[in-house]
């Protein structure tokens, strides 16, 4: 099975950085560091709805439980 970690940290690599070579980490702060926005953490959710086949509702879908690729595996696997 794939990590879940590493497939979430890929996405936000190839989808929210400019450098591949971006020194982001799992815990690298996404939305208070400015790395992703509120239209951004959208497409995260359904991203991770549909890898995951789960649905986060919006109430979970918190800037708080999108800031790090720690906090959003922690909140994807409540769903699972």
């Amino acid at each position: 099975m794939e990590n879940m970690k590493e497939v979430i940290l890929e996405y936000v690599i190839d989808e929210y950085c400019d450098d591949e070579s971006s020194d982001i980490s799992f815990d690298t702060p996404l939305i208070s560091g400015g790395l992703v926005d509120s239209f951004s953490m959208v497409s995260l959710k359904r991203f991770l709805e549909n890898k995951y086949n789960i649905s986060i509702p919006d109430d979970q879908a918190t800037p708080e439980a999108f800031d790090t690729v720690t906090k959003i595996e922690l909140l994807v696997k409540k769903f699972l």
